[in-house]
Formats: C-alpha cells, structure tokens, sequence
C-alpha cells in the first residue's frame, strides 16, 4: 500500500500536491517557480523531493518528457516499474494498469539472461477521442 501522505516531509507535500493537482505532466523547473512562495527555493529541493516522490511510488516520471505525474495506480507495488498511454495527438497521458504486463515484466530475462529491476514503457497511439475525430 502506498505511504500516507503525512508521512512525507514539508517539501515533498509540496511538491506532490502540485503533481496531483496538475492536469498534465510538469517538469522540475515548473514545479520550482510554482512551489517557490511556499519556501522552496533551491532546484536541489524540488529533485530531492521528486526522488524521493519516485522512490515511494506517488509519482512517476515520464521520461519522453522528461516531466512527473501523479500515480493514478492504487495497486501500483512497484515505484521502480512503470507504463504509460501517450496519445501523439492531444498528448493526453494515462498510466497502464494491465496486471498480465506486470507479471510478464517482472519475469522477463531478455536475450542475455537478464533480470530485469527497472523499466519504464511509453506506447505512443491515439486516444480514443483523437480516433474517432
């Protein structure tokens, strides 16, 4: 089960109610101008509590654009293992929940018997919406 949220420290409440709130994904320095009234004034706090955010599972990092969303995932068990929906048109973005991925992933050893502890998918499509337009 993910860490309750009065767990985090000040910074990190920040930033992960920021991350939340957001309708789309935000990058670091967006983050930074946007938390700096609230006594965040240093990149190296936001990255800090970003790691940290990542480290716990409340957020993940889309690395296509090189920004952070919320986890929308409540069964989410893994913060090292990750998939996104990118739609190439509205560029609406939608975390994969897809148990028979998971389960594939987590026992995949690739061509040269490798077992593998990180990954992080994008499938770029269309949306629904952008389809039927």
């Amino acid at each position: 089960m993910k860490q309750k949220n009065e767990l985090l420290s000040k910074n990190q409440q920040v930033v992960f109610e920021l991350i939340e709130k957001a309708n789309e994904p935000l990058k670091a320095y967006s983050i930074l101008s946007n938390v700096q009234k609230k006594g965040i004034k240093a990149p190296l706090q936001v990255y800090r509590a970003l790691n940290k955010l990542m480290e716990i599972g409340k957020i993940h990092k889309i690395e296509s654009k090189n920004a952070f969303v919320a986890c929308t995932n409540n069964s989410c068990k893994i913060s090292k293992a990750s998939a996104f929906y990118i739609c190439e048109t509205c560029e609406d973005i939608s975390e994969v929940n897809d148990s028979k991925l998971t389960k594939y992933l987590s026992s995949f050893k690739g061509n040269n018997d490798m077992k593998v502890n990180k990954y992080n998918l994008e499938f770029f499509g269309l949306c629904k919406n952008c389809r039927v337009r």
